[in-house]
């Protein structure tokens, strides 16, 4: 957070987003849902897939790109393994939903699994990872669009997936890990605020339709169009080219629903699955390995005594208890982004409330 930056409270962030949300249509519980959702990702950082989502969603809900209300379709339930079809009804409340129900299942039977297809965006992983550490579980998340495609295979040239995140979440004595990583170097969410910004990124990220490495976001949108590199890059590539296979495999492939299927839109096919940690060695063995690890990390001599090493998710954790103190300090492209759709629905963005 910068001493410069605008500062917002969080509860009068969620309450705009909340409104907006129910304005454009969206059922009560669900904006409600997505507006917690999206103001967490702001609280953690992840400032791309905040509330910098906002405007897409509720133009999504108007154009009926978004389902505003109903449940999902029930297409196969097994005691730890059940398949959902997602109807194309808003992400945030679909994940939440599913972790509902899987988290008794995973008491009960020590690992349970869910499969969404045909849901729409689902916003920033790591803000379920949340609830991994509230409940004392260990959760895998992957997410694929199946009805984009910006990132190619390790040595090709054309699209086939889209960043394809992955993410997990563990608890530990004190605080948590919450990984949230996808299979390509960047994201598009980061290329299209660099693209409006008239801003290149500081390395190599994207090849053209040629292969050839560059720096600018344009190339994705050029004729023909340049995609994001696998995460490694030009000479180890084939280790993110393996994780979005993986992606694909967990959701696509488990849902049985993806690319080879007609487009539908903005959307997503997900993959939760819990550990009960006392279902295996037991909670307090797990927490004493993994204390251990992360002690190991954490009191690693670093490259640049500046910069000690941090476990992932932990500068989030951090940073979501400072901004929620003290204020969440927006990106300056949201406000103005959500302005019209604000004055169209009859709402104020909230004043900013608090001084940095």
């Amino acid at each position: 957070m910068t001493e410069e930056a605008t500062l917002y409270r969080a509860e009068e962030l969620i309450a705009f987003a909340d409104a907006l949300l129910q304005k454009a249509g969206l059922a009560a519980p669900m904006a409600d849902s997505v507006a917690r959702t999206l103001v967490e990702g702001d609280l953690l950082g992840h400032d791309t897939h905040g509330l910098a989502l906002l405007a897409g969603y509720v133009k999504d809900i108007e154009a009926g790109g978004m389902r505003h209300e109903g449940a999902p379709l029930v297409v196969s339930d097994k005691p730890a393994a059940v398949l959902w079809d997602g109807q194309r009804l808003p992400g945030p409340w679909l994940v939440h939903q599913g972790i509902d129900l899987l988290l008794p299942r995973a008491r009960e039977l020590g690992t349970a699994s869910l499969v969404i297809r045909r849901s729409h965006h689902i916003a920033c992983l790591a803000v379920y990872m949340l609830r991994a550490l509230e409940e004392g579980m260990l959760m895998l998340l992957a997410c694929s669009d199946p009805n984009n495609a910006s990132v190619a295979p390790f040595g090709g040239t054309q699209a086939v997936f889209t960043p394809n995140p992955l993410a997990t979440g563990f608890p530990l004595s004190s605080g948590g890990v919450m990984v949230d990583i996808s299979a390509s170097i960047t994201t598009n969410g980061m290329s299209n605020r660099k693209r409006a910004a008239g801003e290149t990124f500081a390395q190599d990220v994207l090849i053209d339709a040629l292969g050839r490495p560059g720096k600018d976001p344009a190339m994705l949108f050029a004729d023909p169009p340049g995609t994001l590199l696998p995460l490694g890059g030009l000479h180890h590539g084939h280790k993110g080219y393996g994780m979005a296979l993986l992606v694909e495999a967990l959701t696509g492939g488990l849902a049985g629903h993806g690319r080879a299927d007609p487009k539908e839109g903005w959307g997503a096919t997900v993959h939760i699955t819990l550990h009960d940690l006392a279902a295996f060695g037991g909670k307090d063995a797990f927490l004493r390995q993994m204390d251990h690890v992360a002690q190991a990390c954490r009191s690693n001599r670093p490259i640049d005594p500046a910069r000690p090493v941090r476990l992932p998710g932990e500068g989030g954790l951090q940073r979501r208890k400072q901004q929620a103190r003290e204020g969440v300090a927006l990106h300056p492209s949201i406000a103005p982004a959500l302005a019209p759709l604000a004055e169209r629905y009859g709402l104020s963005f909230p004043a900013t409330s608090l001084a940095p």
